[in-house]
């Protein structure tokens, strides 16, 4: 009886008879050959079905079947050189599990709506495969990172009582006849797990009720978010340098062809490399006037800003020390200039902008009240939060990193939509 196999396992079986479980790729006959593309969601091999070699059934179910038929098929696996994989199959029998009808994307190029619209289907080519894989090696790479350096993972709620960044991009919902709200970031939550714990991690989907139609940005998306205890802006800076250092690496190592496929220049990817460049806030507001940008001291980069900016760089780069009027409540003021805090982003090169947000956070409890105050939020709502400052207060500082810009930045994308499975867009609701 022949073994059941995985299409990436394949070369475990050279000359062996095995059993492929899949669905129907793509398809060209030849006479008294049919050449059959199977994939079954490890990669695609082409299997060569010949009418000597294969019943009169197992031909004739070759011939009807359609894209995206799934099927099971047997035959033995013979090394070429030619071949994706280095292997096809030379079928010995297949069998029709179900017949599929006409498939809506075809081998052709068809508009980004129209993919969107049957995104549950274009999750099956062979583009999309390659990003969702990369995103699962992504998000392994970051808990493992996170995890062998003593992080602990913490979850933080989804619903929340009150805003972290910004009362206007928030969802709000009924919990039981009260206001509540889908999390905008885990990072409040975190500051509580830092002073248990000392190092901890959120990862999960966080949701922005941003009225934007960049393609930098989702209305949900995932974000992993360490929180570190005793920890200054220098301090978080070097942890996102090596965080985002290994990263890459990581994916390099595992995906370099799959993500050279997508027709991403990986020397770009290569020049990832310590030490990345720091700049403060007051430096990049120099170059952009320099490049002929009307920019006012004090406003937050848009996304051409950023674009500009990182024209400067060759790899990711940090601007630190934004004035306080453009960052959240929580940031902690720079004691040399108190209109500063103590905040950094992190920019991609070739104007993928942002792809990572932190600094460190106000921990003095007078101060952390006052500012709230400032900023109008509810006291009753940010209680908890302030009772951190009251029970053995330290220096603390974290960050976030949004998978799906930086996933976008490693493939090479125009658009984040490709990033996620199902993407969530100011206009799309579905699939």
């Amino acid at each position: 009886m022949a073994q059941l196999a995985y299409i990436n396992k394949i070369g475990q079986f050279a000359d062996c008879e095995v059993t492929l479980r899949g669905w129907l790729y793509n398809k060209r006959s030849s006479g008294k050959i049919h050449f059959l593309q199977v994939r079954d969601g490890t990669g695609i091999i082409q299997c060569v079905i010949s009418r000597d070699d294969v019943s009169v059934e197992s031909f004739e179910v070759a011939k009807k079947l359609t894209q995206e038929s799934s099927l099971s098929i047997t035959g033995i696996v013979h090394a070429d050189k030619r071949a994706p994989s280095g292997y096809e199959l030379q079928v010995t029998s297949l069998e029709e599990v179900a017949l599929a009808a006409e498939y809506p994307i075809a081998p052709k190029e068809h508009g980004v709506g129209f993919l969107m619209d049957h995104r549950h289907l274009w999750l099956r080519s062979r583009r999309q495969a390659i990003i969702m894989r990369v995103r699962s090696s992504l998000v392994k790479a970051i808990r493992d990172y996170l995890d062998e350096r003593g992080f602990t993972l913490l979850d933080a709620p989804i619903f929340t009582p009150n805003a972290c960044e910004g009362t206007t991009t928030l969802f709000e919902t009924n919990y039981f006849d009260r206001r509540a709200y889908l999390t905008q970031s885990g990072q409040l939550y975190m500051e509580a797990g830092a002073m248990a714990f000392g190092r901890v991690y959120c990862f999960g989907p966080t949701f922005r009720a941003e009225k934007s139609k960049t393609r930098r940005h989702l209305t949900e998306f995932w974000m992993v978010e360490p929180e570190v205890a005793f920890f200054d802006l220098d301090d978080d800076m070097d942890l996102m340098e090596d965080f985002v250092v290994t990263l890459v690496a990581r994916l390099l190592d595992k995906h370099r062809k799959e993500i050279e496929e997508l027709e991403r220049d990986v020397t770009a990817l290569e020049q990832v490399q310590k030490p990345f460049p720091r700049i403060r806030y007051d430096e990049a507001v120099e170059i952009l006037k320099r490049k002929g940008v009307d920019f006012q001291w004090g406003g937050d980069f848009g996304g051409e800003d950023e674009t500009l900016l990182s024209e400067e760089f060759d790899r990711p780069f940090m601007v630190h020390r934004f004035p306080m009027q453009c960052k959240a409540f929580y940031m902690k003021r720079d004691p040399e200039n108190p209109k500063l805090s103590l905040s950094v982003d992190m920019l991609a090169p070739e104007g993928k902008g942002e792809i990572i947000g932190g600094g460190q956070r106000e921990d003095d409890l007078a101060t952390l009240e006052k500012s709230i105050t400032q900023h109008k939020l509810p006291k009753e709502a940010f209680a908890w939060f302030v009772d951190l400052r009251r029970y053995g207060s330290v220096p603390h500082a974290g960050f976030g990193l949004g998978v799906e810009r930086f996933l976008g930045w490693i493939c090479g994308l125009h658009h984040v939509r490709e990033t996620i499975p199902f993407p969530r867009l100011m206009d799309r609701l579905q699939p």
